[in-house]
């Protein structure tokens, strides 16, 4: 769904360019004052200064917007999430609370493997109903693309089961966000192949990847690189055969310890790197060179108490970097946009506006889109986020607090009230 749109008497602020923005790139932003935007059939075909002839007859089959001088953003892109899954996990939050680390709670069947659980027992009904939930609670902060992981099935038919029912919320003309669908079977060893990493990884390959390239289920294969999970080699496998059956490589890398994930993605040219909390400075280099995007998920390391990913090295290193929320049911129950721009500005030391391209472009460019959203520039499509403010400095002084309008989407308006 999509609509004629004029938006008028909007202070745009907005990174520009159609690929990833890099090191010091990440801070140059286009401030336009009073400005007008048109979107014609969701894409937008005019941005500049507001038109004298906005009253004539020109405008008469478009929804008008007065923005009333307030900041106009490009829609944000959350390019890191769970959000499909059964179950809660609350009583391991306590358990972490008392100070359990995240991978002995793993080791006595807690974690992803009690997730996989409560998911494989769900219809593609009740799933697709929690799913639609999480998503509008997303879009009132400004998202307005998403991708999402399967990961929660780690067998045939739920692995399948996450993916179709991301493919119907996409379809869905009533969704207000786009979706993008990651494969993720290998997010963890499941009990049927305990202490046989090998054989899950022939599994994935021989069983998943051919079905998911011949019912176009997903565009990116993720893997869960990390000691303990999947080795090197064996992400290296998965992430080989997967761009053979078309699926674009990304990793969750370098999240626990410091194992050589980042510069595996830097040497399979993957999309992006995730999670990169012991990134090492060999990894940082190989990213920036190879242009691979690194995605830093700021909520993740406040929810665990563990360092944070250093953003500021990653930046002034010249590599793209994203921001994400990593919403999941166990290590970070949160889609805070306002919280991950506050702790990304506090903790991490981006400033507004490298933070502000972290969650737009770089996003778009961590999902193979910054040709398409992540900027107000024509040819691009018509998403954008209204601040309460005409000062874009309130996104992180709202420190988890919404300062988000109204998100638009495809020309089409969505009070955030």
């Amino acid at each position: 769904m999509s609509e004629n749109l004029i938006i008028f008497n909007a202070k745009v602020v907005t990174p520009l360019g159609f690929s990833a923005r890099k090191g010091k790139e990440m801070a140059e932003l286009q401030i336009l004052e009073n400005a007008t935007v048109e979107v014609v059939d969701g894409t937008i075909t005019y941005v500049g200064p507001n038109r004298g002839e906005i009253r004539d007859g020109y405008y008469h089959h478009f929804w008008h917007y007065n923005a009333r001088g307030k900041c106009l953003l490009p829609g944000f892109v959350d390019s890191h999430t769970h959000f499909v899954f059964g179950g809660e996990r609350a009583e391991e939050f306590s358990w972490r609370l008392k100070g359990e680390s995240y991978m002995s709670i793993m080791q006595r069947g807690g974690g992803i493997a009690s997730t996989v659980e409560a998911t494989r027992k769900l219809s593609f009904i009740y799933l697709r109903s929690r799913a639609e939930g999480l998503l509008r609670k997303m879009t009132s902060m400004g998202i307005t693309t998403v991708e999402g992981k399967s990961g929660y099935g780690l067998n045939r038919e739920t692995e399948l089961l996450q993916l179709k029912v991301m493919r119907s919320l996409n379809n869905d003309e009533c969704t207000r966000v786009d979706i993008v669908p990651t494969f993720l079977g290998a997010h963890a060893l499941p009990s049927e192949y305990k202490d046989r990493p090998d054989d899950y990884i022939d599994f994935l390959i021989r069983e998943l990847l051919p079905v998911i390239q011949r019912d176009s289920l997903a565009e990116f294969c993720d893997v869960f690189c990390e000691e303990g999970v999947f080795s090197v080699e064996q992400s290296r496998r998965l992430l080989t055969a997967a761009r053979d059956y078309g699926l674009l490589p990304k990793l969750h890398a370098d999240e626990i310890v410091s194992l050589g994930g980042a510069e595996l993605a830097a040497e399979l040219g993957a999309v992006s790197a995730d999670h990169l909390l012991h990134a090492s400075d060999a990894g940082i280099e190989a990213m920036a060179r190879k242009g691979v995007v690194a995605t830093l998920l700021p909520l993740t390391a406040f929810a665990l108490k563990e360092p944070y990913a250093r953003g500021r090295d990653m930046i002034d290193a010249g590599c793209a970097v994203a921001l994400a929320t990593d919403l999941n049911p166990g290590s970070c129950f949160s889609g805070s946009i306002p919280l991950t721009f506050a702790l990304a500005c506090i903790h991490m030391r981006f400033t507004v506006e490298e933070a502000i391209t972290a969650l737009t472009l770089n996003g778009a460019a961590a999902l193979n889109r910054a040709d398409s959203i992540g900027s107000i520039e024509v040819g691009k499509k018509g998403d954008f986020v209204v601040l309460d403010s005409d000062d874009y400095n309130i996104l992180p002084y709202y420190v988890g607090m919404n300062c988000v309008n109204t998100t638009i989407k495809s020309g089409v308006l969505y009070p955030s009230v």
